[in-house]
């Protein structure tokens, strides 16, 4: 039964910072690729941001390429991200994914495990 849980979302105002936090259970952490996810209404599930397991390669989407930063930390088990410059078109419900691997992309496909996301809304 393997589990993922985010937190970290909130209200922020625009260009403000946050940092969400991801934590799994019943696999071993850092053996897996990992990435962030986003939806927002109406639109389709996004990956922003993917690591692989080592932490080696990394996924950025061109919208959050240089505000945003992921951190696989394997000796606290937590997948982070530092959002910074904060747009209220970052407002969505920001999902943790364990992955099958890391290809290049960051596409739902490979996903094994979802968190139940947490929302992160912005303010202008």
């Amino acid at each position: 039964q393997v589990e993922v849980v985010e937190s970290g979302g909130g209200l922020v105002q625009a260009g403000g910072s946050l940092r969400l936090s991801c934590t799994t259970r019943g696999l071993t952490f850092a053996n897996y690729a990992m990435g962030w996810f986003r939806q927002a209404p109406g639109k389709e599930r996004e990956g922003i941001s993917c690591i692989s397991y080592s932490g080696e390669d990394i996924y950025y989407s061109d919208d959050v390429k240089g505000r945003f930063t992921i951190v696989k930390d394997v000796p606290s088990n937590t997948l982070y991200l530092q959002m910074n410059s904060l747009k209220p078109e970052d407002t969505a419900t920001y999902y943790c994914a364990v992955r099958y691997g890391f290809d290049g992309t960051c596409q739902r496909n490979l996903v094994k495990t979802w968190g139940q996301g947490t929302q992160v809304t912005v303010s202008s």
